[in-house]
């Protein structure tokens, strides 16, 4: 490394972020920029340790030492080669990724780990400032047809690298517009969406083709698909929501999270007026069921909403501050973590299971009726005498996902496995021929990084599958598990 002392000279530093009553007025990105003085200065606490962990910690096996020492002597232009190298997307992992990479850093074990997560972020915005992305042409074409379903980060990450592999490649998405849960599930205040619009822009110019609207499964036959191209990959993601069946589920003002957070979305592209969506927090009391991102997500939403008062359940305990015994270095720290909406107010209530959803007589709900739970001999139990009733107006869902859709599914007529998902072998073909599974589809709900990781090592087995032999990178088999 160019400062091999710099751990030692300079402690971990993040961007700041906006002040809170300026933000929750807004829906832009919360995060002040970040000098570029300063990130030179991260850069150089990556330690020469010998054995980087971080690769290893991170699903894409991003070269990060590479990419920090870089930064440091400046060297911006090889640093974004070295980091497209294994990330088609660094603009959205160094935004929502939760950074195992960092829970895995060397440094980590004794003091603060490297802000690998904001150089990355860094490098990539630097590059487009620069004009460094630029479509990446196929040398060749090979008259292969792949149509792939779903434009996730598993799904676009596939696209593009069969498309630079020389296929013709479309994109089927059931949305009116490219991005899937990136688009219509991350609120604007974590990515704003123009981040993934140049994005595709590079693509299209590359020669992948989107078409929106088309809900595969649905008013797009599977069979038209099979018979069309000469491969298929799904890449719908995890998409049925989770769900609360107990007494008063069925009332008004209930709402899954992706029910919720997509319209404040399509208020930010300017399909309505904020004030005009019709499921929206202003003036309300919120309960969100939920304590993990989507939940999050939901309480910065209903912030900016104008929410009148925020409550968010979580079943589990309160996490611990530092790592658990159970819980050690390189593993991903399940550590209490305060994001921006966090920050933001609501409160957090930990270790509570709603019992019923209570209706004001017209079919609407007006309160909740929970209680306490501790885990005696890994079941939850009830705390007897915890009882309590919580007035709300709007019930938020965000209890994580179970699976695929099932109509695009059922539509192919693919296996599934023990976990309900699509069930898949270690070159994530299914057993249907010429259709492969890339993705929370065939993996279940996981990281951004992970969906990446795989929309990479699917379109090599795919690409390998058809001409014989591939140059892509080498898959990951779907078993793998770095440290997280």
């Amino acid at each position: 490394m160019a400062d091999i002392k710099g751990f030692l000279k300079h402690d971990r530093e993040t961007p700041k972020r906006r002040l809170i009553p300026v933000r929750v007025h807004d829906w832009k990105e919360v995060y002040e920029d970040f000098p570029e003085s300063d990130l030179k200065t991260q850069a150089s606490r990556c330690m020469d340790c010998g054995i980087p962990f971080c690769n290893n910690g991170c699903p894409l096996g991003n070269l990060i030492p590479d990419w920090n020492d870089l930064v440091y002597r400046d060297h911006w232009h090889d640093a974004i080669e070295r980091l497209h190298a294994t990330n088609n997307f660094p603009e959205f992992t160094g935004r929502l990724c939760p950074a195992p990479c960092e829970g895995a850093c060397v440094l980590g074990i004794n003091q603060d780990p490297v802000t690998i997560k904001q150089v990355e972020v860094e490098i990539i915005d630097k590059a487009f400032e620069e004009g460094w992305v630029v479509p990446v042409l196929a040398d060749e074409k090979t008259g292969k047809k792949i149509a792939v379903v779903g434009s996730g980060p598993a799904g676009l990450a596939a696209a593009q690298q069969l498309t630079r592999a020389g296929h013709d490649v479309v994109v089927f998405e059931r949305a009116d517009r490219i991005g899937g849960l990136l688009r219509y599930g991350i609120p604007e205040f974590k990515m704003e969406k123009r981040h993934i619009d140049r994005r595709l822009e590079q693509m299209r110019a590359e020669g992948t083709e989107f078409r929106v609207n088309a809900n595969v499964g649905v008013d797009v036959s599977a069979d038209d698909l099979k018979d069309e191209f000469d491969a298929v990959v799904l890449a719908g993601g995890a998409t049925e929501a989770r769900d609360l069946p107990i007494p008063g589920r069925e009332l008004d003002g209930i709402h899954q999270a992706m029910e919720f957070l997509p319209w404040a979305n399509r208020a930010q592209e300017g399909d309505m007026a904020a004030d005009e969506v019709p499921i929206s927090a202003k003036g309300k009391r919120v309960v969100i069921i939920g304590g993990g991102d989507t939940g999050a997500d939901c309480l910065g939403t209903s912030h900016r909403q104008g929410a009148v008062s925020v409550h968010q359940f979580e079943i589990m305990p309160r996490p611990p501050e530092e790592r658990a015994t159970t819980n050690p270095w390189p593993t991903f720290p399940m550590t209490y973590k305060v994001t921006s909406a966090h920050e933001e107010g609501g409160e957090r209530v930990y270790s509570v299971n709603t019992e019923q959803f209570v209706d004001d007589g017209t079919g609407t709900v007006k309160a909740l009726q929970a209680h306490e739970v501790e885990m005696i001999d890994g079941r939850f139990t009830k705390v007897e005498g915890s009882d309590f009733e919580l007035e709300c107006d709007l019930v938020l869902l965000a209890m994580g996902f179970t699976g695929p859709d099932n109509p695009l599914a059922d539509s192919f007529g693919v296996g599934r496995d023990e976990r309900s998902n699509v069930a898949r072998d270690d070159s994530y073909a299914t057993d249907v021929d010429d259709v492969w599974v890339c993705g929370d589809m065939g993996r279940g709900q996981s990281l951004i990084v992970w969906a990446i990781a795989e929309g990479r090592a699917c379109a090599a087995a795919v690409d390998e599958h058809l001409m014989g032999a591939s140059a892509l990178p080498v898959p990951i088999p779907p078993t793998a598990r770095p440290l997280v």
